[in-house]
């Protein structure tokens, strides 16, 4: 279940991790990961709850440093080359943390000023992206009144707004109503069908099934399987059985008779 496909024939990497290593303490959270991710693709790195997946976005985009290994994203040092590397990526990063007494349109003026974008071009794209994410009419609210989706909509047309050759997003539908959560969708195809690379990751196999056309498997701080999606499958009936099969989790849960006294005679 692991990409097979001939080294020549592969397409570019937008991202490319070699001996990527992180403990706290004794706890090993990421485990030398080598991964290269195509460029141009919508990739979704999945895996349980405490896999390593954040921690190693947190690396990849230099929000935390490696004990060991590297990281280029489009042929740059993340480490060495910071300033451009961070001009060329957007982050979404779980727990997203905003300047909440700013309005919305005020944060993007701020951002873009920030990264250098004249003044009439910044609030250009602030129409746009206020208008197709559905926040023109909050725009002038403070984002400390906003709702968790409103916040990730915002975050998302933060990290577009310079536009980004890779997106990294963090668990971007968590916690969003169905709502916010077709209208970033629908923006996030709409920007990787430009060529633009999405990695995003997610503990939902079903939403990861309907999204990315490349996926890699992350448990116990390792890469389990990476490759096209219908190739991670494989013979699996869908991404969750493989998924759960790869990670070597059991499809009932694993409660066996244990609980055997919930949902019996409550009177005891």
């Amino acid at each position: 279940m692991t990409d097979t496909g001939n080294a020549a024939a592969a397409p570019a990497a937008a991202v490319r991790v070699r001996g990527l290593w992180k403990t706290f303490g004794e706890q090993v959270a990421v485990s030398g990961i080598d991964l290269d991710l195509p460029a141009g693709r919508f990739i979704g790195l999945v895996g349980p709850n405490g896999a390593g997946k954040t921690t190693t976005l947190s690396m990849i985009t230099g929000l935390l440093r490696p004990d060991a290994g590297t990281v280029e994203i489009v042929g740059r040092d993340v480490w060495r080359d910071p300033v451009d590397v961070k001009s060329r990526i957007g982050v979404l990063p779980e727990g997203l943390r905003l300047f909440e007494r700013l309005t919305g349109r005020e944060l993007l003026s701020y951002l873009g000023r920030l990264r250098g974008i004249p003044a009439a071009e910044v609030e250009r794209r602030a129409d746009q992206l206020l208008d197709v994410l559905d926040l023109a009419g909050a725009q002038n609210k403070l984002i400390v009144d906003y709702s968790t989706g409103m916040r990730k909509k915002i975050g998302l047309a933060a990290a577009l707004l310079h536009n980004p050759e890779v997106l990294f997003l963090d668990e971007p539908f968590e916690g969003v109503d169905p709502v916010s959560a077709q209208i970033i969708r629908g923006v996030l195809e709409r920007y990787t069908a430009s060529g633009a690379t999405v990695v995003f990751s997610s503990h939902v196999m079903e939403l990861v099934e309907s999204l990315c056309d490349w996926v890699a498997v992350l448990a116990t701080g390792r890469i389990r399987a990476h490759g096209p999606l219908a190739e991670v499958r494989g013979e699996a009936d869908s991404l969750q059985s493989a998924f759960l099969e790869l990670v070597g989790a059991r499809a009932g849960g694993g409660a066996d008779d244990r609980l055997d006294w919930l949902g019996g005679d409550r009177a005891r």
